[in-house]
């Protein structure tokens, strides 16, 4: 007789409105995949992934898993729902409600969701591996207790002051024997500790490319061998050992294959979605500009033509001369156009400044009017660099005053000289 022992749960079904089943198995089922998406998605973002990442993936998963899982415990157990002496009708192989999931089918099966997702996502399998590993390893840890209240999965009968009450008309009990090891007590409590494990280990040896989701196969196993050979329930014998722990023994060593081949990775693993090539950069930075109005564009040159350098002095004085000559009345002096004013124009005090700048004007006014240069090509123009190098007067400033001595002879009638003569 015990001192000490856990009763059971006396039921696992609730129903709502005296309708509605509630099962606890699928309530434990239900909240250790909520809290593995809880805590992926909270390590995935921690990783640098994009936000919903995980959640979308477990709409892949979930469903295969669970498929996975059921289909895993009706081909090692078949005989609970095929043949005469079956204690189950084949039908009941649907019921997963009533428990029976195969954890290596439903990782399996669980993976192969995970990758379809990853896939359309164009994100690293081996990430999205890593960063659930702990949330799957959690997830068991709550699921298990889906077994205590279906009184289920028990081990071989104990004293122990933590021994589990069974109902003796259970499946597996002994005869005389009230009290059994809670298996899903042990693997619950190996399970969290393996999450915790997980979390550490992958932060402190910085383990990337699937081998912190090898170190939680390679640890699960361990544990599940040891668990599997205290349970009591019918199962497949082969060289005196449980289908189950030899399942875990190969599980167990491709885990530490892998984790041992993938420590000198270091290629890229993607996190988030490639870019769409197809996309339009421009979308993302404002309206893209209208064809039939490309003023902004014709705005940007103007102001790019302005940076790079002003009009040409010369240019400039054609245009300002004309407009000049036109409006100045005959027998009048107009002001010499150039780029910039020579010394003597900024101050009207100093004569000697004014003379000195207008003797060499007054000599090509009179040599223009004996024919003996062109006034339409002066010598100026012939040495342009000489004219650029001198400090405060812009390129082609000499050409441009000599046009304008050309316009106002015409218009007026008086050549530069004459001009220069009246002022003085």
């Amino acid at each position: 007789m015990p001192l000490a022992s856990i009763p059971s749960p006396s039921q696992g079904v609730w129903y709502l409105f005296g309708v509605v089943p509630l099962r606890a198995y699928a309530l434990c089922i239900v909240l250790g995949v909520i809290a593995a998406v809880v805590l992926g998605e909270r390590r995935w973002r921690a990783r640098g992934g994009e936000p919903g990442t995980i959640v979308d993936l477990a709409v892949w998963a979930v469903p295969f898993g669970l498929v996975g899982g059921r289909l895993y415990h009706v081909i090692t157990d078949w005989q609970l729902y095929f043949g005469p002496d079956a204690p189950k009708e084949p039908i009941e192989a649907l019921f997963i409600w009533q428990g029976g999931l195969g954890i290596w089918g439903a990782i399996a099966l669980g993976a192969l969701g995970v990758w379809f997702g990853c896939r359309g996502r164009g994100i690293s399998l081996s990430a999205v591996a890593d960063t659930v590993a702990p949330g799957v390893a959690l997830a068991q840890a709550i699921g298990r207790w889906g077994n205590y209240f279906n009184q289920e999965l028990f081990g071989s009968p104990t004293d122990l002051p933590w021994g589990l009450e069974i109902d003796p008309d259970r499946p597996g009990t002994v005869p005389g024997e009230d009290t059994y090891h809670p298996t899903f007590l042990y693997e619950s409590i190996w399970d969290l500790g393996l999450a915790l494990v997980l979390i550490w280990a992958g932060r402190r040896f910085a383990l990337r490319h699937g081998r912190v989701f090898a170190l939680y196969v390679a640890g699960y196993t361990v544990g599940r061998f040891w668990i599997e050979g205290l349970r009591v329930d019918p199962a497949h014998h082969i060289l005196g050992l449980r289908l189950n722990q030899w399942t875990s023994i190969i599980v167990f060593l491709g885990a530490v294959a892998y984790f041992w081949y993938a420590r000198n990775k270091s290629n890229e693993e993607k996190v988030r979605a490639t870019p769409d090539p197809t996309a339009d950069p421009a979308a993302d930075l404002g309206d893209p500009a209208d064809p039939a109005h490309p003023s902004d564009q014709a705005d940007e040159a103007d102001e790019a033509g302005e940076s790079d350098g002003a009009e040409p002095a010369g240019d400039a004085g054609d245009h300002g001369s004309g407009k000049a000559g036109a409006e100045t009345p005959a027998g009048a002096s107009p002001a010499p156009v150039s780029a910039a004013p020579a010394e003597g124009d900024r101050s009207d005090g100093d004569a000697e400044g004014t003379a000195r700048e207008e003797a060499p004007r007054a000599a090509l006014g009179t040599l223009a009017a004996e024919g003996t240069v062109d006034p339409a090509h002066p010598a100026g123009e012939a040495e342009p660099a000489e004219n650029d190098d001198q400090p405060g007067k812009a390129p082609g400033a000499s050409a441009g005053a000599a046009r304008d001595d050309d316009l106002h002879e015409e218009v007026t009638g008086t050549t530069a000289s004459e001009g220069g003569k009246e002022r003085r």
